[in-house]
Parts: C-alpha cells; sequence; structure tokens
C-alpha cells in the first residue's frame, strides 16, 4: 500500500504492507487506518483510491498481492 503527501504524513508511512481478512474492500482498509490514525477521517471525502493502477471505488474488493495507493486531492497552477 502506498500512501501521498497528506496522508503520508497523517498515516506515518510511505509504503507499507497489511493483512486484510477475506472479502475486505477498500473501505475496510480505509476504516482499518483510520482506527488507528482518528485524525485522518476528515480525508476520506477528498481522497481517492486506486487498485494496481487503476482508480477503484471504495466497495472494490482486495485480493492479496494488489497495490493500493491512496491520493489525496492534487493542485497545482
Amino acid at each position: 500500500m502506498l500512501a501521498f503527501a497528506r496522508l503520508r504524513e497523517l498515516f506515518g508511512f510511505s509504503s507499507q504492507s497489511r493483512a486484510l481478512p477475506n472479502g475486505a474492500t477498500l473501505a475496510t482498509l480505509w476504516e482499518q487506518l483510520v482506527a488507528e490514525r482518528p485524525d485522518a477521517a476528515a480525508m476520506r471525502p477528498s481522497t481517492r483510491f486506486a487498485r494496481n493502477g487503476v482508480l477503484a471505488e471504495e466497495t472494490t474488493a482486495l485480493f492479496d498481492g494488489d497495490e493500493i495507493a491512496l491520493m489525496p486531492p492534487v493542485g497545482g497552477g
């Protein structure tokens, strides 16, 4: 799992492996992370997920070996 920008700061990692229960989704993963770092909960509305390099919804099922990216909004100009 990869975390970028502000999420990397909040969760305290840029790359991490994590075991999840069978039937886990991206929402399950997010709930685990926020249980450990409640201050990150406010980032959920603007956080995007990618599974194996493809944007994914929080209902997306996860499988062993998936690469997950947690991405906050990106601004620029």
